[in-house]
């Protein structure tokens, strides 16, 4: 288990699950995409702020590797790293851990960046300083 700039426990909601009483897999993006706005709110990135602005957080490409499923009731947390991949793009790095043996349920590389009001990559530097490299 690596060491994580920022995590966040859930507990799985019976909402949550599929037919065959697991999570959902798309489920687990909403898990990481809500650990990702906590952490950018941890270090003043205001998302509203930015739209008025007319500057757009946007997900680019998430990859995903589904380890182990979760089931209603679990525990888990959502650890996560970050790295700029160029110039206009940056990377989030999560993984997801069945609390409390810290079981490894998701592996995850999720690639944004900010768009103006045209649609046109531009940088933010708030964000860029939410960036470790």
């Amino acid at each position: 288990m690596n060491q994580y700039l920022f995590r966040l426990e859930f507990m799985v909601r019976d909402y949550e699950l599929d037919m065959q009483g697991i999570v959902n897999n798309s489920v687990y993006q909403n898990y990481l995409e809500h650990t990702r706005h906590e952490y950018l709110k941890s270090c003043g990135i205001d998302f509203a702020a930015y739209t008025r602005d007319q500057i757009n957080l946007v997900v680019t490409r998430a990859e995903i590797d589904y380890k182990f499923p979760l089931q209603s009731g679990d525990r888990f947390w959502v650890g996560l790293n970050t790295a700029k991949e160029s110039r206009l793009r940056f990377v989030f790095y999560q993984d997801i851990y069945r609390m409390p043996d810290d079981k490894p349920i998701l592996a995850a590389k999720i690639i944004g960046t900010a768009l103006n009001s045209s649609g046109r990559p531009v940088t933010a530097p708030e964000l860029e300083k939410a960036l470790i490299i």
